[in-house]
């Protein structure tokens, strides 16, 4: 097909003058399944105001980031953020965005992500102690507690959290509900101005941290000491401003998808017992209790990994990614017009069976060194976005998804009582819908084996004497 200022056909349905807009808020998924199962690999979605252009598959997600910055605006589809965090990475135009690159990405270098790790698992230790002997938890907030308390502490530190954390966290749930990408930012309606209220509270607990260590960066080594001290592309710095706005950005990008993601991996472990109990036992025999976690210890617990993977695919916190075209855009045989909003979908690219066999199955092993099925097109998954703006923050979130999965099965024996979680899509990231799991903590004598837990007491471990006077009968 050859056609001049066309776009791919409709999906069928919808109402007059909003289109499948109400449904699309609703439901987008299912709107996207549906386009995809009607027309294939192209389609429109007509959402009342605008003509919505979606692409599925590896070479049309190749195009769509590799487009990005000269055919394609990132800054422009997520223009709605700029009334939250201001010009900074993903909505910043592509010159800022380019010079800011080199701070935004300095303190989530692979080499420097290492240095949370004990961070992480201190922090998710913290929780886990903080669960009691036995209970029942609804996993989907807990772990949005649980993400934003490791996303404060790792990017403030543990002082900002003991200090502010709670009251910081309850400022930026008036962000989140003001988050809106079809009405204007500026109206006068009350979640904006409460908004703009909470954003000034925000900026004034964070700015003094960030004028002191300006003032005693020598006593800093870590995620906000990095952001300070490196420069811009151009040789400047960040001013306080900007590391202000950064910092609510990382926060919100820190925990918001990771929650998620989170909730999801360990729901489907539970749905699936027979892959659970090999990750048990890699936990048991690479990973058991009392071990400091390192690189290497992280590293070999792979089973954990491709579960990860596997939720990343299959139930993928980042289910859409947007851009706006800066020119007639021609592609896939169509030429779509200048201002055009364009999409991809990984909640139906990632069931594409050309690349992922039996795409609906549950199967981590499809990310094994044997199978390994994502190498088969290095834009078959795109969860976490793709070239020069694949998320930062990739290797931060799998490490604290690696450490809080690893720690839960490691200590506790868990039961999934809520069944057949469902997808729960909004204006924010996909979550799972209220999922609730009982749990037990495991005895020190589960925790490592009599012998050495006898062993241990009798060479003065006090944790392991306080674990094993828990399990004693009163």
């Amino acid at each position: 097909m050859s056609t001049s200022s066309s776009l791919p056909p409709t999906v069928s349905g919808g109402v007059p003058i909003f289109g499948h807009l109400l449904e699309f808020h609703k439901d987008r998924q299912k709107v996207l399944r549906q386009g995809y199962a009607e027309h294939g690999s192209m389609f429109t979605v007509d959402i009342g105001f605008a003509k919505l252009v979606v692409m599925i598959g590896a070479e049309y997600h190749q195009a769509f980031f590799e487009d990005t910055d000269t055919k394609l605006s990132i800054s422009k589809a997520y223009g709605f953020l700029k009334s939250l965090f201001g010009e900074i990475a993903l909505t910043a135009s592509t010159d800022v965005y380019t010079n800011q690159r080199p701070v935004v990405y300095e303190p989530l270098r692979r080499k420097k992500i290492l240095r949370y790790i004990n961070n992480m698992q201190g922090a998710i230790q913290e929780w886990l102690d903080g669960l009691g002997k036995e209970g029942e938890i609804e996993i989907v907030e807990e772990m949005c507690n649980l993400t934003q308390y490791v996303a404060g502490r790792t990017i403030l530190g543990e002082k900002f959290y003991d200090e502010v954390g709670e009251k910081f966290w309850q400022l930026y749930k008036t962000l989140g509900v003001a988050m809106d990408p079809i009405l204007p930012p500026n109206l006068p309606l009350p979640k904006f101005i409460k908004r703009d209220i909470a954003k000034k509270k925000m900026y004034d607990i964070i700015d003094p941290m960030v004028k002191e260590r300006r003032e005693n960066g020598e006593k800093y080594d870590d995620f906000l000491q990095d952001v300070i001290n490196k420069p811009m592309a151009d040789g400047e710095f960040f001013d306080n401003d900007t590391i202000v706005r950064l910092i609510l950005g990382l926060m919100f990008a820190g925990h918001e998808t990771t929650a998620g993601q989170a909730a999801w991996t360990i729901i489907q472990l539970l749905e699936n017992p027979d892959y659970l109990l090999q990750v048990q036992e890699e936990i048991a025999t690479k990973f058991p209790y009392g071990t400091e976690l390192n690189s290497g210890i992280l590293a070999n617990l792979e089973k954990i990994l491709w579960a990860i993977e596997e939720t990343t695919r299959m139930r993928p916190s980042a289910d859409i990614v947007m851009r706006v075209t800066n020119e007639e855009y021609k592609i896939g045989g169509y030429t779509i017009p200048k201002d055009s909003p364009i999409m991809i979908s990984s909640a139906v690219a990632h069931f594409l069976p050309e690349f992922f066999e039996n795409p609906q199955t549950y199967d981590p092993t499809r990310f094994s060194p044997e199978r390994n099925e994502k190498k088969q097109h290095r834009y078959a998954i795109i969860g976490f976005g793709g070239a020069t703006h694949k998320c930062p923050g990739m290797n931060f979130a799998y490490n604290e998804m690696l450490i809080i999965t690893a720690l839960f099965f490691q200590q506790f024996d868990l039961e999934l009582i809520t069944k057949d979680a469902k997808v729960i899509t909004g204006l924010g990231a996909c979550r799972p819908s209220p999922t609730h799991i009982r749990y037990k903590r495991k005895s020190a004598e589960q925790l490592v084996g009599q012998k050495k837990l006898e062993e241990a007491i009798e060479g003065g471990c006090p944790h392991l004497a306080k674990l094993a006077e828990q399990d004693t009968p009163s």
